[in-house]
């Protein structure tokens, strides 16, 4: 708003609508689900749990979505797998599977977001990976996508580094298989970069530096626009500025080179998974951290279980009778009968079968 708006005597009002918390979000969730037909497998407070930072805007969005996901497959309840596709699409964008990637492509954006997810994996601080993925997504040609499993109102310095490990994960991982770099990193260096600068700048997190704050925020004008930054310090206080932003970004990225060096066979193992199906739930890829194999997709269960039953219904094979034991006479009783010569299987059925 204008300033002259927030004058004495005007607006001296002001409410502050923050994000919702999960119980908020489940009331709006069930607010706009009203006329759409769930499945017995959704539950509210669940989808609740896992859109951490959604807006009002977002909730109803995402629901939005999954219904013309349900009408699209002539669905007529929407699923809790549909909800999860839509929560994706409202993050990071619909798929571009029409977008056409070379092999060379392929095989560099499986190994950066197998940076991105195994980097993840490694930090204690991290949310779960929740889905990777090499299918273009709105302007990213691949995405690892990491939903918070509670609300978090702070962030501690330890998790703002880590964050910074994680987002250089992509780049480091390209350096260390590749032997080269790309232009995929370019988001990932941007986001890296403003966390470092607004660690020193707004939250006072540079010991060089101290607990001091540089720079006006207070310079909004009309419809939030800025026309300038106020800088209150001195050019040799910015020149510091920017030391402390290259130091945390070095060390952070020598982090990642450690993290990925010391488990290079699991960043081999995730960049191969992707080539080989393009996507990985969050479940798939912690069974394949842990045992080493991919867990088989559902087209192969089912054909799988359709096969052990219809195994099952088959009537089993009679068995062959046995030829009747005959009770040996004495020679008092009965003389010995004289040798008989040797009858062909087909003849004699107790007779061995040669394989």
């Amino acid at each position: 708003m204008d300033p002259a708006l927030l004058r004495p005597g005007r607006f001296d009002r002001q409410v502050t609508v923050s994000y919702p918390d999960m119980k908020g979000r489940e009331e709006i969730l069930k607010v706009h689900a009203r006329n759409k037909p769930l499945a017995p497998d959704v539950k509210l407070k669940n989808v609740a749990k896992t859109t951490a930072g959604f807006t009002g805007a977002d909730l109803e969005n995402l629901l939005n979505e999954a219904a013309l996901l349900a009408a699209r497959q002539d669905l007529k309840a929407i699923t809790m797998e549909l909800i999860d596709e839509a929560a994706i699409k409202v993050v990071v964008g619909p798929e571009k599977k029409s977008r056409k990637m070379s092999d060379k492509e392929k095989r560099l954006t499986a190994y950066h977001e197998g940076g991105h997810a195994i980097a993840t994996y490694y930090l204690e601080g991290q949310d779960p990976v929740h889905q990777v993925s090499i299918i273009p997504r709105g302007r990213a040609g691949g995405f690892t996508m990491s939903l918070p499993s509670e609300d978090k109102s702070y962030r501690s310095k330890n998790e703002m580094l880590d964050d910074i490990v994680v987002l250089m994960g992509g780049r480091v991982a390209e350096a260390l298989v590749l032997g080269d770099i790309s232009t995929g990193a370019s988001n990932d260096i941007q986001r890296a970069t403003d966390i470092a600068r607004n660690m020193i700048t707004r939250y006072g997190m540079s010991e060089k530096l101290g607990p001091i704050t540089f720079g006006d925020e207070n310079d909004e004008v009309f419809l939030g626009m800025q026309y300038s930054h106020v800088r209150n310090y001195s050019e040799e206080i910015a020149a510091e500025i920017d030391k402390e932003v290259n130091r945390i970004i070095s060390e952070q990225y020598a982090r990642t080179e450690q993290i990925l060096k010391e488990h290079m066979d699991s960043l081999e193992l995730v960049a191969n998974a992707l080539l080989e199906r393009e996507k990985l739930e969050g479940e798939e890829f912690k069974i394949l951290l842990e045992t080493g194999a991919l867990p088989p997709e559902e087209d192969e269960q089912e054909e799988a279980q359709a096969t052990a039953e219809t195994a099952a219904e088959q009537p089993a094979a009679p068995e062959t009778p046995a030829a009747p034991e005959q009770v040996p006479t004495s020679d008092s009783q009965a003389p010995a009968a004289p040798e008989q010569a040797q009858t062909p299987d087909s003849e004699n059925p107790a007779a061995p079968t040669e394989e």
